[in-house]
């Protein structure tokens, strides 16, 4: 579990100073964080706000070995890729963490797992290994004890069978897809769900034309026949989601924060404008929990955020002296 309890977190002033005790941690014991803060001239001496702490580019999960000296990897989860590009590695060094984060964040935004049946579609993750979200969804499935719960490869007629199920039984029910497939199963099956949660996690894998999020919202509502549909944002160098419930806005757990900086200036902030989204994951104790990522988004005084995008380039190298 945490070196530096998080979970119990309530205000920013708490938020704000674990995350400087989580930074103090990570540069002295992580060490390629800690030479990518040298090299930009940031110690916890230098730093007194979470607005000074140096983020990571999220190109260095794949480039590097990113663990806190002694400890080691009870798990080592990877990104999807794509062929001919290096996958990111996460080096999990507590395996009950990452449990604790996904559990507690879900049961903030959604109540109690157990009163949900949870259908994954997400073919994609499942015929490769290594992957957070299959680790995520598989202990929701378990924790939810429903015996209709379970994963979906490509059996879209029986998925469509399930729900109609669960629906004429009034089931409180969770669907939780890849983009693409679920546009697969409400091409072949017309459905109108009253008791369902659709929640999409993103990304046609090559399988689709990609769609700006509200074109393919607006047809997975028509398909599904609901009102919203609720989105997960997360990735694999991360140990947190976010959780959107519609339109697009998400929030996030006490314990992680989002971001933007300026397109043309790393160091500085925007807010209410487009810009690179970073995250403070501070379930991420083992490893680096300040990351710079390749989206581009929008922060709210709130503190929810919005996805707008991705970068042009496909990579964010950060600092040249750290890849070679």
């Amino acid at each position: 579990m945490p070196i530096i309890p998080i979970f119990n977190i309530q205000t920013e002033i708490e938020f704000e100073n674990k995350a400087l005790q989580v930074f103090k941690f990570q540069y002295e014991h992580v060490a390629i964080y800690r030479t990518y803060c040298d090299l930009l001239k940031v110690n916890p001496n230098t730093v007194s706000k979470i607005t000074d702490i140096p983020f990571l580019p999220v190109t260095f999960f794949k480039q590097k070995t990113i663990l806190a000296k002694n400890y080691v990897s009870e798990k080592i989860f990877s990104s999807s890729g794509t062929t001919g590009n290096e996958t990111s590695k996460h080096y999990v060094a507590d395996i009950k963490l990452y449990e604790a984060s996904f559990m507690n964040a879900f049961t903030q935004q959604y109540g109690n797992i157990e009163d949900y049946t949870i259908l994954a579609l997400l073919p994609n993750y499942l015929e490769r290994e290594g992957s957070s979200l299959v680790y995520m969804a598989d202990a929701l499935i378990t924790k939810s004890k429903h015996p209709k719960s379970g994963f979906y490869l490509h059996n879209l007629d029986a998925l469509a069978a399930t729900l109609k199920k669960l629906e004429a039984q009034k089931k409180k029910t969770l669907l939780i897809g890849v983009s693409y497939a679920l546009l697969d199963l409400i091409d072949l099956h017309v459905l109108n769900l009253e008791h369902t949660i659709v929640m999409e996690t993103g990304g046609m894998k090559g399988r689709r034309k990609e769609l700006i999020k509200q074109a393919l919202h607006e047809k997975l509502k028509r398909g599904f026949g609901v009102p919203t549909i609720h989105s997960e944002y997360g990735m694999t160098e991360l140990l947190s989601q976010a959780y959107s419930k519609g339109k697009g806005i998400f929030n996030c757990p006490p314990w992680m924060k989002i971001l933007t900086r300026d397109t043309q200036d790393p160091r500085s902030w925007v807010q209410g404008k487009t810009g690179g989204i970073n995250v403070i994951d501070l379930a991420n104790q083992y490893t680096c929990s300040f990351i710079a990522t390749q989206d581009l988004g929008r922060t709210h005084k709130d503190g929810s955020f919005e996805i707008l995008g991705r970068f042009d380039t496909s990579d964010l190298r950060g600092c040249n002296l750290m890849i070679d």
